[in-house]
């Protein structure tokens, strides 16, 4: 009797393994085009050239950055900025790039994680990823330890890093499909 109820919980369980796979694969297989894949491209009013900045105040959004609720990332300048519909900056901060840089223009948050461990082993939170560059995907996050270290150069990693009060607010504002302009 022990060994047929064993069994039953062993085929119960393999029937609901099977389900959860063919629906993973349904579901991966469902999402839409500009979701799955990050958005790339140029779009009216940014420029994938160096964007004029306000030498008076090196905080201000540079001029060509697009419209609309976006986060606008500087590679030049390793700066994020948070900007609301009616593009004003909600906040500004510097981040600490990885080793592998985002092609300027338009992208889309794709994905997102409260915890994970980075390509440079370091812990981290608020995970918001939106591009890929040679198989390495590119995304904003914190470390759990309060540091914001600069990568290892010789590995290829695409995390931009910011403080963790940086990394929170981030998370707030950058849900799924959020604009992410990338400029020079």
């Amino acid at each position: 009797m022990a060994g047929s109820s064993s069994s039953i919980v062993a085929g119960l369980t393999t029937a609901a393994l099977a389900a959860v796979g063919f629906l993973a694969f349904q579901a991966s297989a469902t999402v839409p085009a500009d979701l799955a894949r990050p958005r790339i491209g140029d779009a009216p009013g940014v420029s994938t050239s160096k964007a004029p900045r306000d030498r008076d105040d090196p905080r201000a959004l540079p001029d060509g950055s697009g419209a609309g609720e976006r986060v606008v990332y500087s590679v030049d300048d390793d700066r994020v900025w948070l900007v609301d519909e009616g593009s004003e900056v909600k906040r500004t901060f510097r981040v600490n790039p990885g080793t592998v840089d985002p092609l300027p223009g338009m992208y889309a948050v794709t994905s997102r994680s409260n915890t994970a461990t980075g390509t440079d082993g370091a812990s981290i939170e608020h995970v918001v990823r939106f591009a890929s560059v040679d198989d390495v995907t590119i995304g904003f996050s914190a470390t759990v330890r309060s540091a914001t270290a600069h990568p290892d150069p010789a590995l290829k990693t695409g995390g931009i890093r910011e403080s963790r009060a940086d990394g929170e607010a981030m998370w707030d504002f950058a849900t799924i499909g959020r604009a992410i302009v990338v400029i020079r």
